[in-house]
This record gives C-alpha cells, structure tokens and sequence, in this order.
C-alpha cells in the first residue's frame, strides 16, 4: 500500500472519528418538542468536542501517521483543527441562546447547575487555549510555560466538557450513545498516556549524555551526544529528532531540532542549534555527561525518501542544520549526482558550516550559491535574498527533473517557493522543513 493512500485512509479514520457523535446524533428520532436549531446547536457541540479529544492524536507522533504524512503538515493540521474545534463549541452557546435567550440564564455561574459550570468553563478554557496558541509570539510567551499550559488547558477543557455532557443526559439516553460517549474519552486517554506515559518511559530506558559542544559561526552550537549503554538509534539524513535536555522527559520540556551529522558516520549524534531564546540560549553551557533523552527519528524532509538525479537544496540561517546533514551522506557515499546549495545569511561571518562547505565543495559535485545580506566592501558574489532570477541563472536546463529541500525561517521558506514555482518547477518536486511546530 502507498503512502499516499495509507494518508488517504488515515483521513478517513480521522473523519469518521470526528463525526460519529453527529452521524448517530442523526440517527437517532428528533423528538417532537425540541426543535431543529436547539439540535443543531447540540451537533456543533458535538463535533467541537470530537474534534479537539481528537487534538491528542496528531500530537502523538504515532509512527504509523508520521511514516506517511509530514510532520510540519501534521503540525499545520493541528493548529487549524484546533481553530475550527474553538469555532464550533462557541457556536454551541451562540445558537442556543438565538433559538432561546432563556438559556442566558445558565450563565449566572454562581446560580447555575454545574453542568452548565463546566460547560462555560470548558468554553473558557478552550478560547484561551486558543489565543495563546495563535498569538504566543506575539504575547512573547515562552516555548516551555506555553507548552505546559497549553496541555492543562487541553485536558482540562475536555474534561469540563464531558462533564457538561453527562451532565446534561439528555443525549446518552440510548445505549449506542452511551457507548460512543465512553469509548471516545477511552481512546483519547489512551493516547494521551501513551504520549505523557509510555513514550517518556521508553526514553528513559535508552538514554544519551552530552559528549561535546562545539561552537559554530553563526550564534550556533553543534551539540554531540552519546547512547548510554544502549546501540543508540539509526536515522535519514535531514530528519530531526525531540531532545530533553537535563530534565527528565515526563516533564514536557522537549524541543525539535535536525540531525546535522551524516547516518553513514559512526559515533556521536548530532544536532546544530542556533540561540535564538530561552531553552537555546543555554546549549552552548552545557557540559559532558549532561544527560539527554532523544524522541526520534522523524521527518521526510530526506535524500533517502525522494530519489532524483540530483538534488536543490535552499537554506536561510540554522536551515542548513538537515542540509549538512544531507550532504555530508551524499559525501560519505561518494555520490557524483549534481548538487546545488543555495545559502542565505546576513553576513559572510555569520555563515555557519563555512569552512566545511567549501570542502564539500571539493568532495562532491556541487555548486554552492552564497546569498548575503549585509555583505562586506571586498564581497563579489550574490547580494540580498534568493529570487527568481537568481535561481534561474544557476540552475540547469532540466531543473523539473531535480528534488527541492527548502528550509529555514517559514517567511524565507514562502518566498523561495513562489520563485520555484515561478520557473515551473512542479509542486511535489519542492519538500519543505518549516522551524516552527507550535
């Protein structure tokens, strides 16, 4: 089976999960007294429960939905599901009080049955899970504390909202409701264990310990780490991983970062990381022996996963972390396919892995396109950004045959795109690596 129809099938899992209360809802006789809007309010407060329990399974990284569907796209998912989950429950309310602004009455909170507490709350709760998540940069909030509010409020607003609806009865009067009602917050448990529980579990019994931290051009540190009585793990160059550093894994303070180094090397793992705040800002303070747990790998983002004559790669800034590691394999392997690296950076100091580009400059076939910014007076290369017209005098007649990689900041990423596309080059020929999961 492909992998693009075992997406297609997952999809329809995901579909008919998210919309089973509302098919049986429909199944189920309307009673005489109540009327369509008050049970079609029910329905949007239905599927906004669904789909945010179903908020647990894109975060899982279960292997069988990453094995087939990219990890940023299911990031992506993620965000505007939750989005369209917050719009349903708050059309719940919304329509109840048009059909009736009697129930405007449940709202005095402190007079209220506690079904309706819970259910306010659950709305409550579920808006601010949502503004924070869409606006944290902009409220400035930090990755950590966000990350950890961001699951109390998660599973604190599921919970409120089974409340609120065994609470209320009226719709788990059949035995299939009941069913569905009770095996729907199973499964959503089960995976939430599985990601809060067994995963951590699983990494503590195959842990790493800092070997080296190197420091590298660019505000950058290539952290070098180590399995600790254990094989260690195998991997694709240009995927990424999940590391916890110095905390124990149940605490959710993990982050994503890209295998710089080649899987054809033996020896450490590792990963090129660019302060940029909080958690990374400390890499380059990190001493040997400091413990890590390792959650991975994962990604398509890969020369092993998309076979081509050649291959494009397009960098800004730490971007090039899944490109050098991409590289250095084709190196290792002695493979003689055409290469390009487009690289972009402010200025020819702030060029992380220059020195070692060059050389890889002598070890394969490759071209390599410096794109500065802020160049210095004695610079006779390429200036400002990555465009269309650019590309177009580096690339070779059969630029449609080739495989794109394009990472970086998501901005960069949006740009260097419209001008692939611009040259025609197809769609599916262009794989990204975005640097934001959340």
């Amino acid at each position: 089976m492909s992998k693009t129809t075992k997406g297609i099938l997952w999809g329809v899992v995901y579909l008919a999960l998210a919309l089973a209360p509302l098919i049986l809802l429909l199944a189920t006789p309307l009673p005489d007294q109540r009327g369509f809007w008050r049970e079609f309010a029910v329905a949007l407060g239905f599927i906004g429960l669904s789909l945010m329990g179903l908020q647990f399974i894109p975060t899982a990284r279960l292997g069988a939905i990453v094995e087939v569907v990219p990890m940023d796209t299911i990031y992506h998912f993620h965000h505007w599901t939750s989005v369209l989950a917050t719009l349903f429950i708050l059309a719940h309310p919304l329509v109840l009080i048009a059909e009736n602004p009697n129930v405007l009455i449940l709202f005095d909170l402190p007079n209220a049955p506690w079904r309706a507490r819970a259910g306010i709350t659950a709305a409550l709760a579920v808006i601010g899970l949502t503004f924070l998540s869409v606006w944290r940069k902009e409220l400035k909030l930090e990755y950590e504390p966000w990350r950890v509010l961001h699951n109390v409020l998660a599973v604190g607003a599921t919970g409120l909202a089974l409340w609120h609806i065994f609470g209320v009865r009226y719709y788990l009067s059949t035995l299939p409701q009941r069913i569905l009602w009770i095996a729907l917050p199973v499964v959503w448990a089960v995976i939430l264990g599985y990601v809060r529980l067994y995963k951590p579990w699983q990494m503590v019994q195959h842990p790493y310990r800092v070997k080296e931290v190197r420091e590298e051009r660019g505000n950058c540190w290539t952290l070098a780490i180590e399995p600790v009585d254990h094989a260690g793990l195998s991997f694709e160059a240009g995927q990424f991983a999940w590391l916890t550093v110095d905390r124990s894994p149940f605490l959710i303070r993990e982050h994503p970062f890209s295998f710089s180094s080649s899987p054809e090397r033996p020896g450490p793992l590792e990963f090129t990381i660019k302060e940029l705040g909080d958690f990374t800002s400390q890499i380059g303070e990190l001493e040997p022996g400091t413990p890590v747990y390792v959650d991975g790998p994962y990604g398509e983002f890969s020369i092993d996963e998309h076979e081509a004559p050649g291959y494009v790669f397009l960098a800004g800034g730490i971007g090039s972390a899944p490109m050098m590691s991409m590289l250095r394999a084709l190196a290792d392997r002695g493979d003689k396919r055409p290469l390009y690296f487009f690289y972009g950076n402010f200025s020819w100091e702030q060029v992380t892995f220059r020195e070692e580009i060059e050389d890889l400059e002598r070890r394969l076939n490759l071209q390599v396109v410096h794109v500065l910014e802020e160049p210095g007076p004695d610079w006779d290369g390429e200036i400002g950004y990555i465009t269309t017209d650019l590309l177009d005098r580096y690339l070779p007649e059969d630029r449609e045959a080739l495989v794109y990689f394009v990472s970086g900041p998501i901005p960069m990423i949006r740009v260097v795109n419209r001008h692939l596309l611009r040259l025609d080059i197809p769609r599916g020929q262009i794989h990204e690596e975005r640097y934001e999961m959340a």
